[in-house]
């Protein structure tokens, strides 16, 4: 059988919820396809997507995830800041940045909200979390090391806790608090790939699950330069739709998306899922 990959895209509090809406809308309509899904031979996750990767390999049951995005309890906080003004602060940092070791240097040195406590930001990570420790699954969560301006791919045996993992790919510079790791500080994976498709270099066959319209302007590389890296590798990548953008695109860190964006997911999943079934197992043995 080919190696595969699972990708799992940043997209803030919309995106856990988009993703979790989509994996389980396969499974509506092919569940063998949605297991098969969460069996792959590594799963990447950045920034949201490293909550999701974490989730879907812990062994509970995909639809109680999925629930969990409908209710109306959480443990997420509240961004008081407009999406749009924190995109166009990171897009003339990037403008201006000789390269991207410089451009993530400079995210790292901005500021988190002053409102934000860093106590009341780990216990939203730690609620998004079913069982705090690696699983017997391979997921690759990316994050950046603030002050060396590096790519850091954290997994098992890494001597990093999958809390602190799954906190250091999601602290989006200018917004969270950085997450301090053996004396390294680290902020969101998603600088300046909200993918990092080429995590998953090895794999025969990719799937990308991107809560962010195919073609829509990023204020850092796009997905296709990463999908160019990975040589000889078939991809297919599953993107929201306008309607799903329509309902968490302005404000994706809110905890007011998650229900919209679950149901949204949840729908492109299901008019996807034959498509998803036809790639991943191209031997037919898997079918929607």
């Amino acid at each position: 059988m080919p190696k595969r990959g699972l990708v799992l895209a940043g997209g803030g509090v919309a995106g856990i919820a988009w993703e979790l809406g989509v994996l389980q809308g396969i499974a509506d309509v092919a569940p063998a396809v949605s297991a098969a899904l969460l069996e792959a031979d590594v799963i990447v996750g950045t920034s949201a997507g490293a909550a999701v990767a974490a989730q879907v390999t812990s062994g509970l049951p995909l639809i109680d995830l999925y629930s969990a995005q409908l209710r109306q309890e959480h443990d997420e906080l509240e961004v008081h800041l407009a999406w749009h003004t924190l995109m166009a602060r990171f897009a003339a940092i990037a403008a201006g940045a000789p390269s991207v070791r410089e451009l993530r240097r400079r995210l790292g040195a901005l500021a988190p909200l002053p409102d934000v406590e860093p106590e009341a930001r780990h216990q939203a990570i730690r609620s998004r979390i079913p069982l705090p420790h690696w699983p017997e699954a391979r997921i690759v969560l990316a994050a950046v090391d603030a002050e060396a301006g590096e790519l850091v791919a954290f997994e098992g045996g890494c001597g990093v806790g999958l809390v602190e993992a799954v906190a250091a790919s999601c602290a989006v510079p200018g917004v969270w608090p950085q997450v301090v790791i053996d004396g390294r500080r680290y902020i969101d994976g998603g600088v300046p790939s909200s993918t990092n498709a080429h995590l998953a270099a090895g794999c025969e066959r990719v799937l990308v699950l991107t809560p962010v319209p195919a073609g829509q302007p990023a204020p850092f590389a796009p997905l296709p330069e990463e999908v160019d890296y990975l040589d000889r590798t078939e991809v297919l990548t599953v993107s929201a739709d306008t309607a799903s953008a329509a309902g968490f695109s302005r404000a994706p860190l809110s905890p007011a998306t998650r229900g919209p964006a679950a149901r949204a997911g949840r729908r492109v999943g299901r008019g996807r899922a034959a498509e998803i079934a036809a790639f991943w197992c191209q031997d037919g043995s898997l079918t929607a």
